[in-house]
């Protein structure tokens, strides 16, 4: 792999304490992990938040950081531990007492895509692993971190606005039919990882431009929002999962023909969340 393993957007000026985050939806993968792996590049991508990056675009203009991964899922996933690694795919990695995450091939260094289909056959090296962490996972949550500090110092706390995607399977077996389906899960953990003031501003934002909104069934939120939502210290995360199918063919990995409706919903909805936490304009200029 060659380069940054993220894109980072800065506005200019910095306007807003939000910080916009894809940590799924990289889709450069390197060539050697696909001619290693017996799946087909459309299996790979199966696990991506594939154009989540793109939905969420226009933020910087409104004042508000995006970073975005352009590493895959598949290769190292973001929004895991660090030491998640998975003693059934990778060598000399002890056998202990392990997340359920793990356990199913979806650790930091996933053994698995979606429909447990194996990545690949045997396992890597202690080493190839360590080697993807040093230039994937670690660049990112540096800066992440920073954005975070960052935005606090703004505007006095930050929002994190962790964007992700999700089958519409997985509504269909999580959700009660007879209320309907939402377009959109709200993640917070239950209550730890973002001021409920924030959490229910952002639902707001994201009702006034048409979706239905539901929180923390299926996905309540996982690494990201469990280690940098700290509300007590001005630091919240909300995780956002759209169902995929509202905007995208998810067979298919394209673009859906209401992709850019549902762009220009999140477009507004995303210029009323950034708005939230306006940055304190002495601050930056003393900067």
């Amino acid at each position: 792999m060659r380069g940054d393993p993220f894109v980072l957007y800065r506005p200019d000026p910095t306007a807003s304490g939000v910080v916009f985050a894809s940590s799924h939806s990289g889709r450069e993968y390197p060539a050697d992990f696909v001619a290693d792996s017996p799946l087909t590049l459309t299996q790979l991508r199966s696990s991506e938040d594939a154009f989540v990056d793109r939905l969420f675009s226009g933020v910087p203009d409104f004042g508000a950081a995006l970073i975005c991964a352009l590493v895959p899922r598949a290769y190292v996933d973001l929004n895991r531990a660090p030491d998640d690694l998975d003693p059934a795919l990778i060598e000399g990695v002890a056998r202990q007492a392990l997340n359920a995450r793990v356990l199913s091939g979806l650790g930091v260094i996933p053994r698995v895509v979606a429909g447990g289909k194996a990545i690949r056959t045997g396992r890597i090296p202690r080493s190839e692993a360590e080697t993807r962490l040093q230039m994937v996972w670690h660049p990112y949550h540096r800066a992440l971190r920073g954005l975070m500090d960052e935005a606090r110092a703004a505007a006095g706390r930050a929002l994190l606005v962790d964007c992700h995607s999700m089958p519409h399977e997985a509504l269909l077996s999580h959700s009660a039919p007879a209320r309907g389906l939402p377009d959109i899960v709200l993640g917070d953990r239950h209550g730890a990882s973002c001021a409920p003031d924030l959490l229910d501003a952002v639902e707001d934002a994201l009702r006034r431009v048409g979706f239905r909104v539901a929180r923390n069934t299926p996905f309540a939120g996982a690494y990201v929002a469990q280690t940098y939502g700290r509300p007590s210290t001005g630091l919240s995360v909300v995780q956002i999962e759209i169902d995929r199918s509202l905007y995208m063919d998810e067979a298919l990995i394209l673009p859906g023909p209401a992709f850019d409706d549902v762009r220009a919903a999140l477009h507004r909805a995303s210029a009323d969340i950034a708005a939230l936490l306006p940055a304190n304009r002495q601050t930056l200029a003393a900067e």
